[in-house]
């Protein structure tokens, strides 16, 4: 790699600012919001709003990086590092509205579902969208070869468990089957993109139990994710990718079984 010379040094130093001052007003802004949390009456709301701030905001970092490899042709580690934990703030800021349960009953999400039934589906279907552009933005900023490449299968199981549970089940499972409904299209393609997404932290967390770590936890979650899988397949009448989804969970947790009897699994 070739010195950075001074000029693009402050090439770079001055392509940044706008930037910089962005992401310093809206964490202030934050800030501001989580002292206002503890008197507000509907917090949930502002905290919708602090997760897409948060998305914006690592978007920023992402398009400082960017600027870095054109100008100075070097990643910076640093501002795609604290992408990702403003990437882990947005999933927090959703998983404290709807909770983090990879598997749990719909009924059990009517009481967080009803904290913000103001919230149209195509705003949460744009927030989901938005928030998954971001993640993906950041593992191609990384690389292939990234040394968080197993970070990024949990990042993405939150993402997921989030995503399936911000949508109010009880809603979309009357509105997938009714074409007239102004929420006909916005729910079947969020349905369908929550589908794709348990199956993929499915197999995810499945090959990072088998490569990596050999923790039950891990082989628990990839499991957990093929129950709410089940469960949403059911919910829509997809009878036979419903049982696909069971028979599976089964097979994998007699071999998780299996494991820790050998002194395999951790």
């Amino acid at each position: 790699m070739s010195k950075v010379s001074d000029e693009a040094r402050l090439h770079f130093t001055d392509s940044i600012k706008p930037y910089k001052e962005k992401i310093d007003n809206i964490l202030s802004k934050e800030k501001s919001t989580l002292d206002s949390l503890s008197s507000d009456d509907a917090p949930e709301y502002k905290k919708l709003q602090l997760c897409e701030d948060m998305i914006y905001v690592a978007s920023l970092y992402i398009a400082q990086n960017t600027l870095s490899v054109r100008i100075l042709d070097v990643k910076n580690n640093d501002v795609l590092n604290d992408a990702r934990k403003t990437i882990y703030k947005a999933i927090i800021y959703l998983e404290e509205i709807v909770t983090n349960h990879i598997d749990i009953p719909y009924a059990d999400l009517a009481p967080y579902q009803e904290k913000i039934s103001k919230v149209r589906i195509e705003k949460r279907y744009r927030i989901i969208r938005k928030l998954g552009l971001v993640i993906n933005m950041l593992k191609d900023a990384f690389g292939d070869n990234s040394k968080w490449h197993y970070t990024f299968v949990e990042i993405e199981g939150r993402f997921t468990t989030v995503a399936k549970n911000l949508i109010d089940m009880k809603l979309a499972a009357r509105d997938y089957f009714d074409p007239g409904h102004p929420d006909y299209e916005t729910t079947v393609l969020y349905i369908r993109i929550i589908q794709r997404m348990l199956n993929t932290s499915a197999t995810a967390y499945r090959d990072k139990y088998e490569l990596s770590t050999h923790r039950i936890d891990d082989m628990s979650d990839a499991i957990k994710f093929l129950l709410a899988l089940n469960r949403l397949d059911n919910l829509i009448n997809q009878k036979s990718e419903a049982e696909e989804a069971k028979k599976k969970a089964a097979v994998w947790k007699g071999k998780m079984d299996a494991d820790h009897k050998k002194g395999i699994s951790k």
